[in-house]
Formats: structure tokens, sequence, C-alpha cells
């Protein structure tokens, strides 16, 4: 089976490239099954019932959100759909689910959202707790489990790389917007990647206006962050498993431009 992973959405223009150069992709690269982060989708930040409705359009399989989840109101009227994932370890009692089993052929394949607790601004349960609890729980049903551990620190990433090493089959990053040059199988078969990037403008600050964002950092005064408009990108991944093992056999960087 083969994984295609698209790194965070930013922004109307991003949903429209991903919309291009989807099926290129899928045909390019032999995929079976898409997950697509769009936690940034809606004007950078949330997801409108519209965007979500192109997405399945789309045949995206799974969609993934992070600390922006509920910056769009309208995002309660679907957030119970089969597709649409929010971090499992927010507070018990918060609308949505955390993780999705799908069935492809004969496999069934459980895509998991996690978000970090490491200066992302949004009050969690810790996710290693978390992951461990949904991994028990899962296990013995599904024959791959993808976790998304949306997170701002590397360094806590890469933890979770080692604290599921062996026990799920692959685990990239999203929220930072920069795809990292990590990607690795690991001897015990966890396909991994620190970040997988974005999809979004490419003369940008991570998907923004670079005059807004240089205004902010030079004067360290509040400045509206808006979309940066031009040339658009994707960044993203794609994960190979064989399906007699059910491990990860590779896992390979792609960016669109």
């Amino acid at each position: 089976m083969n994984i295609l992973v698209i790194g965070d959405l930013v922004g109307e223009a991003a949903v429209k490239k991903l919309k291009e150069k989807l099926p290129v992709l899928k045909q390019k690269h032999e995929v079976d099954f898409v997950i697509v982060n769009a936690e940034n989708a809606a004007s950078g930040m949330g997801i409108t019932q519209k965007i979500f409705s192109e997405l399945k359009e789309m045949k995206i399989d799974a969609i993934t959100m992070g600390n922006h989840t509920w910056g769009k109101k309208d995002i309660f009227e679907f957030i119970d759909d089969p597709i649409l994932i929010r971090p499992a370890n927010y507070s018990k009692g918060v609308m949505g689910k955390g993780y999705a089993i799908f069935e492809r052929g004969t496999k069934k394949l459980a895509v998991v959202n996690l978000i970090g607790r490491t200066d992302i601004g949004v009050q969690s349960d810790n996710p290693f707790t978390a992951a461990e609890e949904i991994v028990e729980k899962i296990k013995a049903e599904v024959d791959y489990i993808i976790i998304d551990f949306h997170a701002e620190a590397t360094a806590e990433k890469v933890a979770m790389k080692f604290f599921l090493d062996g026990k799920v089959t692959a685990i990239f990053g999203t929220h930072t917007h920069v795809q990292t040059a990590d990607e690795e199988v690991t001897q015990k078969g966890t396909a991994y990647i620190t970040d997988v990037g974005m999809t979004g403008t490419i003369e940008s600050v991570i998907g923004m206006d670079v005059n807004v964002a240089l205004k902010r950092f030079l004067t360290s005064m509040p400045e509206r962050y808006k979309l940066a408009e031009g040339h658009q990108m994707i960044n993203g991944c794609v994960i190979e498993i064989n399906d007699e093992n059910c491990r990860a056999t590779d896992i390979y960087r792609i960016q669109e431009k």
C-alpha cells in the first residue's frame, strides 16, 4: 500500500493547487490512500464547509486537523464526518474523534491525530499517553496505524518516534510548515519524518505575507497576519508499506511547484 500525505494546506489557493495536482500525484506514486492536514485551509485558520466539501470531492480519504481545529465555527456542522479527525488528546468530551479506521481491500488502516504541548498554545492532554492508549486499544483490529503529530517542537516529535517505534506503521509531523530532510524507516519498521511541510505560497513566511511577517519581527509591534499571494507549492511525503508483513518499507518526500 502506498499512502500519500499532504502537508498543511494554507489558504484557499493551496486547496486549488491540490485539486489541480492531486490526480497526477496519485497516478505518479501509485497511491492507495490520501491523508491531508487541513487545519489552515480557510484563510490560514480552520476549515469551512465549502472547503471540506471540495476536499471530499477530491476523494481525500482522511483529513487531519491541529491547533486551529475550531478556527471556523461551521466545523461544528461536519465535525462528526467519518473522514475528519481532530487531535485525540484534546480534553475528554470534546466533539469529534481523534482517530478513524478505514478499510482498503482486505486491510484496515487507522489514522490518528495528535497535538503537541510544547509552544503550541493549546491546552491538551499528554500526547504520549494518549497515543499509547489508542495503540493498545486498536492494534488487534487494524493492520496499519498512521499518526499525524501536529507539534511545534522537533524534539517532541522525535521523542514520539522513539516512544512508538515498532508499535505503529508511520509517524509524520505537521504544523511548522517547513519540510524536514530526516525521513527514515527505523530498524523496527516505523516510517518517520519530523515535518512534511506545507502546501501554500512559495514566496512567504510559512504561508503568510512576507512584509507583514517582517514588520512583526523588526518592530515587535502587533500586526495582523494575512495570507501570502503567489505561486503555490505542494509539500508532503509518500509512505510505502509491505502488505505481507504490514511494515513500512520506504518513505520519501515530495515537493511540487
